[in-house]
């Protein structure tokens, strides 16, 4: 588990807070990019799994529902139905009763036993390495497709939630109109060999110090370096 600490003082004086104020949006990503590198050195997956599958299945548990709470579920879940033929065989109706603790309960189950299925039958028990694959199988969206592409696979991918959505918006950068502009619009800020590390590193900035109610683009130590003259709430557009 990432531990909390503190922000250190702005890395290496390249940019004092009052040469940030005129900084355009690249220059503001490259300032962010090293303080998250500086902060969270080699992030950790918040989901816990063994294997391509069992983080399939992590993710998708993980929609509207906390990393901890899906931690909690998951080990009795994956004892029982560690691989797609396990979970095809336990059934929709067990994998509730396991997973019942979580929001969106009933509609999970179902995925999960129809996804498992649908592995075995057109991918020979296998997660395939393909985003467009993965977003074929059942309560996969874009963004689920795009962790396990990154976190199983390793292919550079830029998954957005709405608390990426949120800090990219107290940032600027982006205009911030739904998660697939967010998406893009980091896309082409950060270097592609950052993605992976770097959309991680800003989940745990957000849980920490950038929160939804404890931070309103005034408050947290990157928003006062990036606009360190801004006095106004950001409102941020919801995805």
């Amino acid at each position: 588990m990432h531990c909390r600490q503190p922000l250190p003082d702005i890395a290496d004086g390249r940019l004092p807070p009052d040469d940030l104020t005129t900084l355009l949006k690249r220059e503001r990503a490259e300032h962010i990019d090293r303080r998250l590198a500086d902060l969270y050195p080699n992030p950790p997956i918040p989901l816990d799994h063994h294997d391509e599958f069992t983080l399939l299945v992590a993710v998708v548990l993980s929609a509207q529902c906390t990393d901890k709470k899906v931690n909690e579920v998951t080990p009795e879940l994956f004892r029982v139905a560690g691989n797609p033929m396990a979970m095809r065989d336990l059934g929709e109706a067990e994998i509730l009763e396991i997973i019942r603790p979580l929001g969106l309960s009933k509609s999970k189950a179902k995925n999960l036993a129809a996804l498992s299925q649908i592995l075995i039958d057109r991918h020979d028990g296998q997660v395939p390495g393909s985003i467009e694959a993965l977003e074929s199988l059942p309560g996969v969206g874009h963004k689920t497709a795009s962790v396990v592409m990154a976190q199983a696979f390793g292919e550079p991918a830029f998954p957005v939630d709405t608390h990426i959505h949120r800090l990219a918006q107290r940032w600027g950068l982006t205009n911030g109109k739904n998660v697939t502009q967010t998406e893009a619009d980091l896309k082409k800020l950060f270097p592609r060999d950052r993605w992976n590390e770097l959309h991680l590193q800003i989940i745990y900035y957000g849980r920490e110090h950038c929160t939804a109610r404890g931070c309103d683009g005034t408050v947290c130590p990157i928003c006062r370096e990036v606009y360190p003259r801004r006095r106004k709430p950001v409102i941020h557009q919801k995805a």
